[in-house]
């Protein structure tokens, strides 16, 4: 499409957009003028939708009226509430029910599945990050590795740009694999760079870590609800997210978590166990040995939190009827108009640093501001934009299909050239 840079072309766009109303079911927070703020901050806080509030009330009712029979009678029931949100969430990622669970957080769930899927040997026992992960992911593998009793300096691998880039490029990625293929154990990627907003090219490194004999996973804290997923397609080990991000399920959501089903029955990988992932059967017969449930449900610690997969259940509930191919769709369209207008402003002060490509990005771009000046940010919000910062030196902006209009990226491009010159 042939975009234009003018409010009149982004309102026929927003006028043709198939998914306009489901904005209607979210609330939008205001700007210091009291209107609705352009909220660009779905990449770390959704917004809550507006059915939350009776998901959760519901849960509350039937606390107080039924009390621990909550359990088996309340509307929906608490002891399988997990459940009730899985083929939700597996059309969300591309997978099966049987592939995923709602649980935990995404840390945690990490920790889990590294105890099952990292496995090192003498010979195979590296792990392949980003250099520029999230930090808690590299919290987190760095500490399994000293956990097995492995020197850090040896058993990690960090993938780097290239000099004067930001993003990785696949044919480097692989090049590192095959380069250690003998040694490499484990790859873990973002499913989107936190920082620079890159999607990775899930297929292509999931099929040459297994062509090299290592176990594949990708962290979606900032996919899930955002890309187009086919994890049971791609053939991904294992995968873990947050949901209060592109998923809208709160602050400190419940987490998620993905296991291939080739994985499902082989209850000899090692795992740390809970009462909740023990076969449902004979789980209330209190056995002294584990016998885990088949599939991703296998990996549960213990009973879901009931508000927390309420206030879920209710975002899944709108994914579910947008779905996640028009959404996609939109969002191309969306990040795309956004490109075309900062392209025109944009300068020694700013540079997109995400991908241009959009099967390379999400719906975040992440603008360099070469003299580290957080007070454009500061200027942005004073003039009714919800943004965010990541150190050393990004704004990143991310306009959501599902609540945010043509018109709000129009009308950003506008307030970010006034800050822009006003601090100039």
């Amino acid at each position: 499409m042939n975009f234009e840079a003018s409010a009149k072309f982004a309102q026929q766009l927003d006028e043709q957009d198939a998914l306009k109303e489901f904005r209607n079911k979210f609330y939008i927070p205001k700007g210091p003028d009291g209107k609705e703020a352009i909220y660009f901050c779905g990449n770390s806080l959704g917004l809550q939708p507006k059915t939350v509030r009776d998901y959760i009330e519901q849960e509350l009712k039937d606390w107080a009226e039924l009390g621990v029979e909550g359990h088996f009678k309340a509307r929906t029931p608490w002891m399988p509430y997990h459940e009730y949100l899985t083929e939700q969430m597996a059309e969300v990622v591309g997978a099966i029910p049987l592939e995923v669970v709602v649980m935990n957080s995404l840390t945690v769930n990490l920790h889990l599945l590294m105890v099952s899927f990292y496995r090192p040997t003498s010979k195979r026992y590296k792990i392949v990050i980003e250099k520029g992960a999230f930090p808690s992911d590299q919290y987190a593998v760095k500490s399994q590795i000293k956990f097995h009793g492995l020197n850090v300096s040896d058993a990690l691998i960090e993938l780097s740009p290239r000099e004067g880039e930001f993003c990785l490029r696949t044919e480097d990625i692989e090049r590192t694999l095959r380069e250690n293929a003998e040694s490499v154990a484990l790859i873990l990627l973002g499913g989107v760079n936190y920082y620079t907003g890159q999607a990775f090219d899930f297929r292509h490194i999931t099929k040459i870590g297994h062509e090299i004999g290592a176990v594949v996973a990708f962290d979606l804290a900032h996919a899930a609800g955002n890309l187009e997923l086919k994890l049971h397609e791609w053939n991904v080990d294992f995968a873990i997210w947050c949901c209060y991000k592109y998923l809208n399920a709160g602050p400190g959501a419940v987490g998620a978590a993905f296991v291939h089903e080739r994985h499902a029955r082989k209850f000899e990988l090692p795992r740390f166990a809970g009462w909740w992932g023990h076969n449902k059967t004979t789980r209330f017969l209190m056995p002294p040995e584990f016998e885990p449930i088949t599939g991703a449900e296998g990996w549960q610690l213990s009973n879901p939190p009931i508000f927390q997969m309420a206030a879920l259940r209710a975002s899944l509930e709108i994914f579910h009827q947008a779905g996640m191919k028009a959404l996609r769709q939109k969002s191309i369209m969306l990040t795309g108009y956004l490109e075309f207008l900062l392209n025109q402003l944009i300068g020694e002060k700013l540079e997109i640093i995400t991908p241009s490509d959009p099967d390379e990005r999400g719906c975040q771009l992440s603008l360099r501001v070469s003299s580290k000046n957080r007070k454009i940010l500061e200027d942005l919000i004073a003039n009714g934009v919800i943004a965010d910062w990541r150190e050393p030196d990004a704004i990143r902006v991310a306009p959501v299909p599902l609540y945010n209009t043509f018109s709000e990226v129009f009308e950003f491009s506008q307030i970010l050239k006034r800050v822009v010159l006003g601090n100039g």
